[in-house]
Formats: C-alpha cells, sequence, structure tokens
C-alpha cells in the first residue's frame, strides 16, 4: 500500500512531465478549467428575450507573470451561438479580461475566482451557444457548449429563469450578488441561496412554492411563499434553509401561483452537491469508494462500505483520505487530487466492455499515471492491433493487446500480484 502512495506522489510533482495518450483523441488535460451558465429574463426590447451569460473560472485556471510586485493574468472568451440543429452560426461575440493581484497564493487558488458577465437580447427560440475561454498567456483553452432555451416572458405575471448565489455583499451604493456559476453546493451546506425576478402588470399578491427534488431518491421537499408584488419587474432573493445536501443531482423549481392558487409559471435549474475539498468529478460516494481498489486494501474498503448510514460511510472515506495527505497541515490533499484524476482520464480514454477505471488500461493508467512513451501498433500484417507503454523510472513497459478488434486492450501476461493496491 506505501508503494502506490509513493507512486502518486511522484506523479503529483511531475504532473507536467511528458504525457502520451493511449486513446485516439487528446483530452487536453491542461485546458484550463472554467464554469458558465446562462438565465433568461425579460427583455426591454419588444418581442425580444434577454439572456445574461456569466462565466467563472479558478485563477488556478489561469497563468500568471510576475510584474513589478504584482501579478498578471487574464484570458479571453468567445461566445458562439448557433440555430438550435448547430448548422448556422447566428452571431459571434468576444471579449478579454485581465486580472492583477498581489498576493502569490491567490494566482493559485482553487477558491478565488473571476467572474465575466454579457447580456445579449435575443429572438425566443431555441440555441446552442459554445463557449472558448482562452488563457491570454499560455493560449491553452476549454470549450463548453449549452443549449439555450430563449422564452417571452409575459407582462401579466411571469418569472424569470433562477439564478444561483454564494452570497450577498452589502454595500452602500447597494447589495452585490456573488453568482453560484459552477452551480455546485458541498456537504458542508445546509442552505440554498438563490434569486429571480417576477414580472407583473400589476400590483397583486402571488404564491411561490419553492421544490428542492433529488432525482436519484426521487424525493421532493415543498416549501410555500405567500409574496406582495408591484407592477413591473421584481427582483426576488430567497434562501432555503436546513437542506441535507447528500452527493448527486438536485433541481430547485419554482412555481409561481396566483392568489386562488392557479399555477401561472415555473421556472428550474439543476445543481449539484459535492463533498467539500474533494474534485468535482466525485458525484457517487458508492462509486468512488468502489474506485478505491488501487489504492487501498479490501479491508479499507469494506470498512467504508459497512458503515450504517450515508453519513457513517462518507466520514469513513473522508478519515481515509486524511490518512493520505502529504502534509496534514493543509486542507487540500494532492494525492487525492490526482487520484480520481486518472480515474476520471480513464473513464473517458478507456472506456471499453466495461468502465474506463476498471479495464487493464486504466488499471495501469490509475496505479503508475501516465506513461513516459507510447507505442501504437494499431494495424499490422499478421498482427492482432497492440500497444507498448513504457516507464523510464519504473524500468518497466506494459503491452496491451486487442484481440477482437475493438478497442478492447488487454495486458499481455499480467503479473498482478505484483503491484500494490489492485484487487
Amino acid at each position: 500500500m506505501k508503494r502506490i502512495w509513493l507512486i502518486l506522489l511522484a506523479f503529483v510533482v511531475a504532473v507536467n512531465a511528458q504525457v502520451e495518450y493511449s486513446a485516439e483523441t487528446n483530452l487536453a488535460i491542461n485546458a484550463p478549467m472554467f464554469y458558465i451558465d446562462f438565465a433568461n429574463y425579460k427583455s426591454d426590447s419588444p418581442d425580444k428575450a434577454r439572456l445574461d451569460a456569466f462565466v467563472q473560472i479558478p485563477h488556478s485556471s489561469i497563468q500568471f507573470i510576475k510584474k513589478d510586485n504584482s501579478f498578471i493574468g487574464g484570458y479571453n472568451v468567445t461566445l458562439t451561438f448557433y440555430d438550435q440543429n448547430k448548422k448556422n452560426i447566428l452571431f459571434e461575440r468576444s471579449w478579454r479580461e485581465k486580472i492583477t493581484l498581489d498576493d502569490f497564493t491567490q494566482t493559485i487558488s482553487r477558491n478565488n475566482y473571476n467572474f465575466s458577465y454579457r447580456s445579449f437580447d435575443l429572438n425566443p427560440g431555441n440555441y446552442v451557444i459554445r463557449c472558448i475561454l482562452e488563457d491570454s498567456d499560455s493560449r491553452r483553452a476549454g470549450t463548453r457548449e449549452y443549449k439555450a432555451v430563449l422564452k417571452k416572458l409575459a407582462d401579466t405575471l411571469g418569472v424569470s429563469d433562477i439564478l444561483l448565489i454564494t452570497e450577498i455583499i452589502k454595500d452602500p451604493s447597494g447589495d452585490k450578488v456573488v453568482p453560484n456559476i459552477s452551480k455546485i453546493v458541498s456537504n458542508k451546506t445546509n442552505s440554498l441561496p438563490f434569486s429571480f425576478e417576477i414580472y407583473s402588470n400589476r400590483d397583486q399578491q402571488v404564491i411561490l412554492e419553492y421544490q428542492i427534488e433529488n432525482p436519484k431518491s426521487k424525493v421532493t421537499t415543498k416549501y410555500m411563499d405567500p409574496v406582495y408584488v408591484k407592477a413591473g419587474t421584481n427582483s426576488i432573493y430567497h434562501t432555503i434553509e436546513n437542506v441535507n445536501f447528500k452527493l448527486g443531482d438536485f433541481i430547485i423549481r419554482i412555481i409561481l401561483k396566483d392568489k386562488d392558487w392557479k399555477e401561472i409559471a415555473t421556472s428550474e435549474k439543476l445543481f449539484v452537491s459535492k463533498i467539500y475539498g474533494f474534485p468535482n468529478s466525485i458525484v457517487d460516494l458508492d462509486k468512488a469508494v468502489e474506485q478505491l481498489v488501487y489504492i487501498a486494501s479490501p479491508q479499507e474498503i469494506s470498512f467504508i462500505k459497512q458503515g450504517e448510514s450515508y453519513d457513517e460511510k462518507l466520514d469513513r472515506f473522508l478519515q481515509f483520505w486524511n490518512k493520505k495527505k502529504p502534509n496534514p497541515q493543509l486542507e487540500e490533499n494532492p494525492i487525492l487530487y490526482e487520484y480520481y484524476r486518472r480515474v476520471e482520464y480513464a473513464n473517458k480514454n478507456f472506456k471499453g466492455l466495461s468502465e474506463g477505471w476498471r479495464t487493464d488500461m486504466g488499471l495501469i493508467y490509475i496505479t503508475f499515471g501516465p506513461p513516459n512513451n507510447v507505442e501504437r501498433r494499431p494495424m499490422e500484417a499478421n498482427s492482432i492491433p497492440y500497444e507498448i507503454w513504457e516507464y523510464y523510472d519504473l524500468n518497466r513497459a506494459f503491452i496491451f493487446a486487442d484481440p477482437t478488434g475493438f478497442g478492447d486492450y488487454r495486458l499481455v501476461n499480467p503479473d498482478y500480484s505484483r503491484w500494490p493496491g489492485y484487487r
């Protein structure tokens, strides 16, 4: 067990070493990580719908350059709007953001972000929006796509899209909202703040029904709130308290009803609950425990699984990873992040007849990290496809053969007993 822990630590330190990818498609794992969200509001222009675009990027995803006593970074954002079938580009918008920081620790922080915001008046309808974010210095680029349905919101009584909120900052010039663009909450959170707009043609009493639904458990919690709205646009800020967020997907839903309890309009947004301080790729606790197979002993995995409740399993899972911290004084655990980065990479690149992390290629990649060199022989006369992964530091090479020709690569003469952490 100790050996694989040291191997993981070594590759965390050398994460920028030469990496060869065994999949045909380069996953661009060095692309900057960022979040994007959109919200549909009532436009001031007749027959239009307003779409607000929000972009959030952690400082750790941006490359900063030291200049005098400051650290300078930046990125370019390009939004391309397509029709719903992605056959035609309707228009494109680009802008540049510049960031200046005085503290080096903020430049590598996952908890400090930069926000971008733009607003567009569009014809109601369905759109596909592609966002490309490019780091100004390294030119690394990441891409996200989003399907948007824009509605022309009613003047008589209507509700906008929901915008999740991280916090509201009190300011003499007015309250400033810090949006939660990632749409992520953590297991340490027991409240859900959000904002939206109600449009009305007159002063009137309405009923707001808030629902938080867990699609996995099929459990929906409802909250009722009578609200008096004025004619025009009403900005609503609301927080649902005492919510028990378990790991997984959730839906926040608003149902707008008139004073007679007739349903007028609805709005909903999907968000995700994650484990605080853990990679965003972990979305299922039971699955994350199973994936410990290459770093934990069977006894350790059984101990976690035997927890009588979800909370007890989670606590044992957290204790396991706390013991793996190279520096117990720090909150972040690089071993944890590197391990599940490899699991995520294996799932996206080595999927065959089973999940990528369960394949032979997944086994080697997760255990030993990226190979120093990959020799591919996909098509040769009188030979089945095969690959050779070379690890110079380990003085080892692994041969994978695909006897079926369908990309299901298997280790040739595997010796599992020599590899710590394997089943």
